[in-house]
């Protein structure tokens, strides 16, 4: 390629960088006020005709913040008429703070005198397995995908990208390790051996969690924690879960350890349909929900399976 090609390439991709940034910070806007807008919720109930009840509250998608499930966990616990929670999930699980502090609040709720079950849907792994740790029993669907006991840490790499535009960067800093983990060079294997460190110890508090949760011994658990999924049926035959069932299975434990008589109450929390709801499609404005949530509480360090 001549000068003026590389000349022209470089103009091209520079104005494409430049509206690739306005562009996603024009989604991160739209995103935080479809978020505001939506969080509205309603309250519903069915089911039995006791009235004491069972809520369920759900955890869809990636963990990137605790708020809105600690809100729903106070809530029911000091509710009289909430016997029990059922703690749906459905995820792969996600940031390593708010999976923590999930946890604490499911593990404070049953110490308080509510017993929480999970019911695991199609996806309970690493994350949400760890949330599921602070649970009085463990439901699995025998199709349910769960474990991935473990952490991750990606970090991308753009310096030849940025070497075709010409784009050079100067980056002052107080230590070595200052910038550890930047996209725009190679890491060094001493920034490598810094993460991995890092990356063990938090794994290490994942695994004793575990242990502590489930009663095992550690060579069993640190056997089946290296990372891989089971299927329900599989992690009930490793001790990783207690029964295997379907929500509803779910619904009649939880009534059991709440001593509720008879058939009991469901009541959960259910999104209100927002105006942008009805212009762009519930899955739509979902969509933009999760992706504000994503750029901003995007975590270096992740308990979640990987999906690519």
């Amino acid at each position: 390629m001549d000068t003026a090609g590389k000349w022209i390439f470089g103009l091209v991709a520079a104005f494409a960088g430049i509206a690739f940034i306005i562009l996603a910070v024009s989604i991160f806007v739209l995103a935080s006020a479809l978020t505001t807008a939506s969080s509205d919720t309603i309250e519903e109930a069915s089911g039995g005709r006791t009235s004491e009840r069972v809520a369920i509250i759900s955890i869809t998608n990636e963990i990137m913040d605790a708020e809105d499930i600690v809100r729903q966990l106070k809530k029911y616990r000091k509710r009289s008429s909430v016997k029990a929670i059922v703690l749906r999930l459905d995820s792969p699980g996600g940031a390593v703070v708010p999976s923590h502090e999930i946890y604490e609040e499911v593990r404070r709720t049953r110490n308080l005198g509510t017993p929480v079950v999970v019911s695991m849907g199609s996806v309970a792994a690493s994350g949400a397995y760890y949330i599921a740790c602070g649970a009085n029993r463990i439901v699995a669907n025998p199709g349910s995908v769960t474990g991935s006991i473990g952490v991750i840490s990606s970090f991308p790499n753009i310096s030849r990208l940025m070497d075709k535009i010409g784009i050079d960067q100067t980056t002052i800093k107080s230590g070595e390790l200052k910038d550890a983990g930047s996209p725009l060079r190679e890491m060094t294997p001493r920034e490598k051996e810094y993460f991995q460190h890092t990356i063990d110890n938090i794994y290490e508090q994942f695994l004793r969690l575990v242990i502590d949760a489930r009663g095992m011994v550690e060579d069993s658990v640190r056997m089946l924690a290296d990372g891989r999924v089971y299927t329900g049926e599989q992690a009930w035959r490793n001790g990783l879960v207690d029964t295997l069932g379907t929500l509803q299975t779910a619904i009649t434990v939880a009534g059991m350890l709440g001593k509720i008589q008879g058939e009991p109450r469901v009541v959960q929390e259910v999104q209100r349909q927002s105006l942008l709801d009805i212009l762009l499609g519930t899955g739509t404005s979902e969509t933009f929900r999760r992706l504000g949530k994503t750029l901003r509480s995007t975590s270096p360090v992740e308990y979640k399976m990987q999906l690519h």
